[in-house]
């Protein structure tokens, strides 16, 4: 007979349930496999250059990758029914933050006898719940290639990942350098380890920054990051070529003056200028004024239910954000995320390529739910629907130098897939209507996430009072 407490023999029986659904979809999202899957009578947003739309359209994938368009089909191909549904490439979030067990919470707190494990697993599935297939990590380290590699093998289902490493000066964060010459050899370690970019940080002196920059040019690594608040008064001079990507729009609400549309017209500028892409996290933005108010709406989101209970913990009782609550701080922030729709709009005109990314992993910012937030709120500041979507399909992948296997719908390239219940074009908000996500040429259905979602939001539930914050900041002795 058991011995289990009730509640332990529900969590028992719910991570049983968890462990057999998982490894069955890991199973079907791992190794390559030559039977085909089609997807039949689908309206087909391709995402292409030409923005073309195909109708009632065929697509075969075999061994993870789309083989054909309108092609015949095999006999023993599994076929999913796309009739009155819409195909679009997978998403990408150009800024998320993935904890690790060895991250900014570890090693491995003890607290009322359990040990911290953030399971990589339950981390991914929201991404893919949302049809996130691929994602940009913006501080990289080590752990995340370990990460990397669980989802490359199949033994977790998750989206491919980008990483950065984060250089920062002072007493900052990541790899701290303070000279030209520790800058320089910054980047070559992190080439040398196996990063694929640099994410450059808020307290880098000038000299430094140009260093990075221009050494990361030399190893072929692309930047992406903040404007060193050694700039202050000075933004022009931050843009030097090789600065690729400012990271939010608030590294630019920063230097405003007036907060006025010819201001933000004058930024926009800098940016073309520069060849410099501008990924402007809305989200980001909106959930910190919206913190600064109150918790109350953070308490009441849904997708809270997905987030590890020790981060539900922190954001509820130490949010950083709701301490700085005073009428002063209300009207700055909500400043910043008005002035920043206009940052969007004003590059938009300027034809500076935008593209999607939302800090997932910042207080109240949700991973995989948050990037269609951010979605609405492109559209919100004047892109049209397509352009909404372009921003989190063709043109990340074509900063990433991912384009020739993700981000468009065509022959050769990867199936990374969302099937939708209705037109994205008409109204960006169904891209949270999802029949099913393709990951990597394998098919998850809507009952498969649903599911797996439930079993999340139940045991993050029965975890609760073993994850308190306070304790594991300052366990009682």
């Amino acid at each position: 007979m058991s011995t289990l407490k009730p509640i332990q023999l529900l969590v028992a029986c719910c991570c049983c349930l968890a462990f057999f659904s998982l490894q069955t979809a890991a199973q079907n999202t791992g190794a390559a496999t030559n039977q085909p899957i089609v997807i039949r009578n689908v309206q087909l947003i391709t995402m292409d250059e030409s923005n073309s739309i195909i109708p009632n359209a065929s697509v075969l994938i075999v061994n993870h990758r789309i083989v054909a368009i309108n092609d015949s089909i095999p006999k023993n191909a599994t076929i999913i029914d796309g009739k009155g549904k819409w195909l679009i490439p997978g998403l990408i979030d150009m800024h998320v933050h993935t904890v690790t067990d060895t991250g900014p919470f570890g090693p491995k707190y003890p607290s009322q006898g359990a040990t911290l494990f953030f399971d990589l697993q339950d981390q991914m599935l929201p991404y893919i719940a949302n049809g996130v297939t691929t994602i940009f990590e913006l501080s990289a380290r080590a752990e995340h290639f370990g990460q990397r590699n669980e989802i490359g093998k199949g033994a977790v289902i998750g989206p491919r990942m980008a990483l950065a490493a984060m250089i920062d000066g002072g007493e900052g964060q990541g790899r701290r350098v303070n000279t030209p010459e520790d800058g320089r050899q910054a980047v070559r370690s992190a080439k040398a380890e196996g990063y694929e970019f640099i994410k450059v940080y808020a307290y880098l002196n000038p000299s430094t920054y140009y260093a990075i920059i221009e050494e990361s040019k030399k190893q072929g690594l692309k930047v992406i990051g903040h404007i060193p608040d050694s700039f202050k008064g000075k933004l022009k001079e931050a843009f030097v070529p090789g600065f690729g990507m400012v990271a939010h729009a608030e590294e630019l609400s920063n230097y405003a003056k007036d907060y006025s549309s010819a201001e933000a017209t004058a930024m926009a500028a800098l940016l073309k200028a520069n060849g410099t892409w501008f990924s402007p996290t809305l989200i980001t933005m909106e959930a910190i004024a919206a913190q600064v108010r109150s918790l109350e709406p953070l308490k009441a989101l849904p997708s809270l239910a997905y987030v590890h209970p020790l981060l539900q913990s922190k954001w509820l009782t130490a949010n950083k954000y709701n301490k700085m609550s005073s009428p002063e701080n209300i009207a700055h922030f909500e400043q910043y995320a008005v002035f920043n729709l206009e940052l969007v709009k004003a590059c938009d005109a300027a034809g500076v390529p935008i593209v999607a990314g939302t800090d997932a992993g910042t207080s109240g910012v949700i991973a995989g739910f948050s990037l269609p937030d951010e979605l609405g709120l492109l559209v919100k500041a004047g892109l049209s629907p397509q352009a909404a979507l372009a921003s989190a399909t063709r043109l990340p992948a074509q900063w990433l130098g991912m384009d020739k296997q993700v981000g468009s719908i065509e022959q050769g390239k990867l199936a990374d897939l969302i099937l939708l219940d209705e037109n994205p074009l008409i109204d960006i908000q169904n891209t949270r209507k999802i029949a099913g996500v393709m990951v990597n040429g394998n098919w998850v259905a809507k009952k498969t996430i649903q599911t797996m979602l439930a079993d999340l939001a139940i045991r993050n539930n029965a975890s609760k009072d073993q994850f308190d914050w306070k304790t594991f900041t300052s366990p009682k002795k």
